[in-house]
């Protein structure tokens, strides 16, 4: 499990770094004056092709009935392309390769969330949970490094990234021997429907929920940098992935004690409502902050609790999903909820910010936040 978390993380760091501090730089240097509208266009024909790429290849996946082998072939083409960026010579070059890139990140990204399905048992998700928090955490610290002053040069930060991932995600290729459970993985029409543990339209709840809350992740995920430097100009890139890596970091060990305990008592709904619920606190706080020091400790409430959250529900969607035989597939469905925020979000902003400022930004999300909650505490459990 652990060698499988650490290939998890191995994906968050393959585009936290990127997408939140380098490719910002990278599009600066096109066009200094239009950076948010670009960062807009590459977040949503972005999210179209990892979308449909991430369903495809789950779906491909379960057809040939192994997840390792495309694993292994979009870990190889994502680094070569993420690595290519540096040969982008405008704007449209760079939109073509980032769209093309995240096809083949999602070629490893669909299989490899499936794969924990197929081995790891339902009474062990939440633990499952709790460790997949440090994929968050350790992109972030990644963010940190490559970002280090006197580290690398800006194009030799996409080459420290890429050979950063290949570390972390070949290891459970090559060593990890998972324990066959074939109950987890033989089609319904042979082994039969599994008992229903959640009351009808639970899968529908927990698609939206996390929908909900992935708008509020995207948006300070795009605009964290450029929001705190609008307070304090001195604040640095490197300031931003420092304090990604910190609350990431902090998530972690919360994310094990919630996983375990949701385990013990069997009770996998409720800590998702309550992050869902401190999330919103978070971004009130950051929406009436006027200082470096308010707006830093508004968003360590939010994405502490989002974080927890997010590593929670992503191992308990395998307990709500009811057909081994398409799993990859339906995770792909799900992951829709990571990406489809990507094409919904840029517009929330740019009607929002340029006219109100990034406080109506946060009410907004914040209100996001606490439908969210509202939906989990209806989900009921059955016996």
């Amino acid at each position: 499990m652990w060698l499988y978390a650490l290939a998890v993380a191995g994906g968050s760091v393959s585009y936290v770094p990127f997408l939140t501090l380098l490719l910002p730089v990278r599009v600066a240097e096109f066009s200094a004056g239009r950076t948010i509208d670009y960062l807009a266009y590459i977040a949503f024909f972005g999210a179209i092709a990892a979308s449909l790429a991430n369903i495809g290849f789950g779906w491909a996946s379960d057809r040939t009935g192994r997840r390792e082998p495309w694993i292994v072939g979009g870990l190889l083409l994502s680094c070569l392309l993420l690595v290519s960026v540096r040969a982008t010579d405008g704007p449209l070059e760079l939109i073509v390769t980032i769209v093309l890139w995240q096809i083949a990140i999602n070629m490893m990204l669909g299989p490899l969330a499936a794969w924990a399905g197929d081995v790891i048992p339902d009474e062990q998700k939440g633990l499952l949970g709790g460790l997949l928090a440090f994929a968050p955490a350790l992109g972030a610290a990644s963010g940190a490094l490559v970002t280090f002053p006197g580290l690398a040069g800006q194009d030799d930060r996409l080459l420290l990234v890429a050979g950063l991932v290949a570390c972390m995600v070949l290891p459970v290729i090559v060593f990890g021997k998972p324990r066959p459970m074939p109950h987890l993985v033989a089609p319904s029409e042979v082994s039969g429907k599994r008992p229903r543990s959640f009351g009808r339209g639970a899968v529908r709840k927990m698609w939206l929920a996390r929908l909900l809350v992935q708008i509020t992740e995207a948006a300070l995920f795009a605009y964290l940098l450029v929001w705190i430097m609008g307070i304090d100009e001195a604040f640095t890139d490197n300031d931003t992935a420092r304090l990604f890596a910190v609350v990431l970091g902090l998530s972690v060990p919360l994310a094990l004690l919630a996983g375990r305990w949701s385990d013990r008592h069997d009770r996998p709904i409720i800590l998702l409502a309550v992050g869902a619920g401190v999330g919103g606190c978070g971004l009130l706080l950051m929406a009436l902050s006027s200082s470096l020091a308010g707006a830093i400790a508004g968003y360590m409430v939010f994405g502490l609790s989002t974080g927890v959250f997010l590593a929670l529900h992503s191992s308990q969607t395998l307990r709500v999903l009811p057909r081994p035989e398409t799993r990859g597939r339906d995770l792909g469905l799900f992951n829709l909820t990571n990406t489809v925020p990507s094409l919904i979000m840029p517009w929330i902003a740019i009607a929002l910010v340029p006219s109100f400022g990034f406080g109506a930004l946060f009410f907004v999300l914040a209100a996001l936040a606490a439908m969210a909650m509202a939906l989990l505490l209806t989900i009921s459990r059955t016996r």
